[in-house]
């Protein structure tokens, strides 16, 4: 198992390794020389001044390349983010709608009370769709970051408060 995650982890370099040794089994059986083939290619475009691009292009290309694998790292660590609050969340709904199914029982025991506020209980009610909709807007986030979080439960506009 460890050799697999190893051919894994490096996939490209053993691919370049390999293609290297081929490079040089062909070269040698066949008698190339190819680093003089490229000299020779490069004393060919100095006549038509194309050899000034070969360098700049070069370069252009390796930060090409590392762009792309700063790009590739960064989705993976968004990715493992985008796992880690899909977890948490499902963690956190399941804690709190046990919470909120268990309130129902001081709820039942408010209403059966014939001397308790019914304005509490109405309270109450307010109270629980409130958490219950930040719940369902937290789940239904779909990029994953301090603002859209922050905005998903920010409180909304409410025309029924009860002042005591």
């Amino acid at each position: 198992m460890n050799g697999f995650k190893f051919v894994k982890n490096y996939s490209l370099s053993l691919t370049g390794l390999i293609i290297s040794i081929v490079i040089l089994l062909l070269s040698t059986i066949n008698n190339l020389d190819i680093f003089e083939s490229v000299v020779d290619f490069l004393s060919l475009m100095e006549r038509y001044e194309i050899d000034e691009f070969i360098i700049p292009l070069f370069v252009f290309l390796v930060f090409t390349c590392l762009d792309l694998l700063k790009r590739q790292k960064q989705n993976k660590i968004n990715q493992e983010k985008l796992s880690i609050y899909k977890a948490m969340l499902s963690s956190s709904h399941h804690v709190i709608n046990n919470f909120l199914n268990q309130m129902q029982i001081f709820k039942i025991t408010a209403e059966d009370t014939p001397e308790f506020d019914p304005d509490i209980l109405k309270l109450y009610e307010e109270i629980i769709e409130k958490a219950s909709e930040q719940i369902d807007s937290l789940g239904s986030i779909t990029s994953i970051n301090e603002e859209s979080i922050f905005q998903s439960v920010a409180p909304k506009a409410s025309s029924n408060t009860i002042n005591k």
